[in-house]
């Protein structure tokens, strides 16, 4: 089957007092699932607000499922499933009336898909929403998404204040969404662990400018943290230094190409998603 982009950005740009979203381009191909890291006030949430069409950007082209957000016909979104970091259903409601609510509003709705993640989640059917704890409310919210023919699951994060086995449970059913080549998963997350052990691609965004967007495969293959003295430092040649931190004894220095290394009596470990974020932010100042 060709691959093709479910979502294209191009040259986007939003500018609030203080912030701008900063001519960012990208692509999100059929088939995978991208994680979305960076800080806090990074530009995430913004940059998801522009592909769901939830603000007025400036400037620059978005494109879902070969549509434009601010289409007038906007049937074509039954096909985006949406998960914020809260579940934001009225707490009074039970799973029976939440069911009832979505047979009204998703032409799509798949009565049989979403009674099946109730029993596969072991949510109550009885019991209000206000009483679910954060992971069975995360739990309906991402069934609920799931349940009306989505071809694209796009999640702002969705696995944050989880229990690791809650948040396992739920990476492993985007891995199921995406055996469907057809689909996709967009994944922003602080969980860089989670980002690291589900991610096809993985792009990183700073102060509104998208630093960069790789294969998961690629980073880990070509970075890698080298730990060496002040002397041994200087081995290094200065254009594949990424960052530095600096200790009493030794130095951990951060690469983007360690194959250039071999050879050399330095120590190599390899560099997980969170050194590779930490020490790119670091180096480009916060």
């Amino acid at each position: 089957m060709k691959t093709e982009n479910v979502i294209e950005v191009k040259n986007v740009t939003k500018k609030y007092d203080g912030f701008i979203l900063d001519n960012i381009s990208f692509t999100i191909p059929s088939g995978s699932i991208v994680g979305f890291v960076g800080e806090n006030g990074a530009g995430k949430s913004t940059t998801i607000k522009a592909i769901l069409g939830l603000l007025h950007r400036d400037s620059g082209e978005i494109e879902i499922l070969n549509h434009k957000p601010e289409e007038a016909d906007c049937s074509w979104k039954e096909e985006i499933g949406v998960v914020f970091d809260e579940c934001n259903l009225p707490g009074d409601l039970k799973i029976p009336y939440v069911q009832k609510m979505y047979q009204n509003i998703y032409q799509t709705w798949d009565d049989k898909k979403f009674l099946e993640y109730m029993l596969r989640f072991e949510l109550p059917m009885n019991k209000k929403i206000k009483e679910f704890s954060k992971g069975m409310k995360m739990k309906l919210a991402i069934a609920a998404a799931l349940s009306h023919n989505s071809r694209v699951l796009i999640l702002d994060e969705a696995t944050s204040g989880l229990d690791p086995v809650v948040r396992s449970e739920i990476l492993d059913i985007f891995r199921e969404f995406i055996t469907d080549e057809r689909n996709a998963v967009f994944l922003s997350s602080h969980i860089t662990s989670d980002i690291e052990k589900i991610s096809d691609y993985i792009m990183l965004i700073h102060k509104g400018r998208l630093l960069f967007s790789e294969s998961k495969d690629d980073l880990i293959y070509n970075y890698g943290l080298v730990k060496c003295t002040k002397e041994q430092m200087a081995l290094i040649p200065k254009e594949i230094i990424v960052g530095i931190e600096e200790g009493t004894y030794e130095n951990s220095v951060l690469v983007k190409d360690k194959k250039i290394l071999a050879g050399r009596e330095l120590i190599i470990d390899k560099a997980s998603i969170e050194d590779i974020l930490v020490y790119i932010v670091k180096g480009s100042g916060r």
